[in-house]
């Protein structure tokens, strides 16, 4: 029904409503201060209402929009943060650190710590992860007294690199759910790009603005003593639960073109289901990094309850982008806008790339600029045609454009300037521009990337 009514709705009507929906979205989060999920919402309505679809199908797109979204992500996005408290809590996150620091050595030190903050933000979140491993960045730096960015960059790059590219991060969990694409096939792209994009917004930029920019270690922490690294787990030991489900659902997409592994492809398929294999290393989480290690069963479900706080947000912002997806869809805009990026040339990755860059720029927060590209972009009638590698690609360049220019209405851009101790004129200097080289180097990679798929 909802097809029949894309066909008889007005092109320009479906335009010029999803135009003012938009305008209405952004003026309410960033004037108004609305909730995201709240302005999103609204804006899907409007939309709806603006092209003239009927009050059944509006009702639909929002059934399905919210049905459909998060019958792919909230398994993922609960076991993913259980997993991160548990690994955070048992002091996992140090153990990498530390570990990856001394097999580097002070002078390169800095790729230890794109590194490891690279693998740390796949099952923590950004903030999470600063938090835990910051102070290491400015021991560092109080030791071999040179300026805090030269350790922090790196660090801010590798966490920002695994928050965007690499499942079973929110982000593109998400995405990859709204484009329907395999997150075997967004784990190996993500990491190509994310790679590449560290290596030069981490260690490469980070020297560049240590040298330029003096910033001393904030007086409250040069006072601390270093922290007792005899009580944390064994390096190898994180390394394994870490991989865990990154191995199982890669080796899932692996068994679906390869032909001698068709004896093992439903066992493949079954473990790398993406919440049986975060499921897999949340218990190996519990029982290795929580029971062995002096946790009672229940301290371990109070650290994992807690850590449930936080998604609930992260989960209706998410449906509410499903919602947004929906109308769009049904309404019949995808066609529209499919039909405008054909005539424009344009490859769908650089559309996709330039949707999110402008919603981040405007709104600030990344989950919402990936919300709503991925969103806009799923409704286009040519992503059905695409090969999974494409998608993939497609998400990572939904990711790059989600993190760029991160400023004055991004969260992380304050949290940042408040954690390392810089000005706003510096944050943007340094902070801004990491962002923006992240999110770039990520995108030209996926794009490299498309032309082989």
């Amino acid at each position: 029904m909802a097809a029949d009514t894309a066909v008889v709705l007005n092109p320009t009507r479906l335009v010029i409503a999803a135009l003012i929906g938009l305008v209405i979205l952004l003026v309410l989060i960033i004037k108004c201060k609305v909730q995201a999920m709240v302005a999103i919402l609204i804006g899907a309505l409007v939309i709806g209402l603006g092209a003239g679809m009927s009050f059944e199908d509006i009702i639909s797109a929002v059934n399905d929009g919210i049905g459909n979204t998060l019958k792919g992500i909230a398994l993922l996005v609960g076991l993913g943060s259980m997993f991160g408290a548990i690994l955070e809590a048992s002091g996992g996150a140090q153990t990498l650190a530390v570990t990856m620091v001394r097999w580097f050595g002070d002078k390169k030190a800095a790729w230890a710590l794109g590194i490891t903050g690279l693998v740390i933000a796949m099952p923590v979140f950004f903030d999470a992860g600063l938090i835990i491993l910051i102070p290491l960045a400015f021991s560092l730096a109080k030791k071999t007294n040179r300026s805090s960015l030269f350790y922090a960059i790196p660090l801010l790059a590798g966490l920002a690199v695994g928050h965007a590219f690499i499942p079973p991060t929110p982000g593109p969990v998400l995405v990859s759910t709204m484009l329907n694409v395999e997150l075997g096939w967004v784990i190996m792209v993500g990491i190509a790009c994310g790679v590449v994009a560290m290596i030069v917004a981490g260690p490469v930029w980070g020297s560049i603005c240590g040298k330029k920019y003096m910033i001393p270690v904030p007086q409250h922490v040069a006072n601390q003593q270093d922290f007792d690294e005899s009580k944390l787990p064994n390096f190898w030991t994180i390394v394994g639960i870490i991989l865990i489900p990154l191995v199982l659902i890669i080796l899932d997409s692996i068994a679906g073109v390869v032909d001698a592994l068709e004896p093992v492809r439903p066992i493949l398929g079954f473990l790398g289901e993406p919440f049986v294999a975060l499921l897999i290393a949340t218990i190996a989480a519990m029982l290795i990094l929580g029971i062995k290690h002096g946790y009672k069963m229940d301290e371990l479900e109070k650290i994992m309850t807690k850590s449930l706080e936080p998604t609930g947000l992260i989960l209706l912002v998410t449906a509410c982008g499903g919602v947004l997806r929906y109308m769009l869809q049904y309404s019949g805009l995808g066609d529209v806008i499919g039909n405008a990026v054909s005539s424009a040339n344009l490859p769908i990755v650089v559309v996709a790339f330039i949707v999110a860059a402008l919603v981040r720029i405007c709104v600030g927060s990344s989950t919402v600029a990936m919300t709503m590209a991925a969103g806009i972009i799923a409704a286009m009638p040519e992503i059905a045609s695409l090969s999974p590698l494409y998608l993939a690609c497609t998400t990572a360049a939904i990711a790059g454009g989600a993190t760029v220019c991160s400023h004055f209405n991004d969260s992380g851009f304050w949290l940042v300037k408040s954690l390392v101790g810089m000005d706003e004129k510096t944050t943007l200097k340094t902070w801004t521009i990491m962002e923006t080289l992240v999110g770039g180097t990520g995108f030209v990679v996926a794009l490299i990337i498309s032309f082989f798929a």
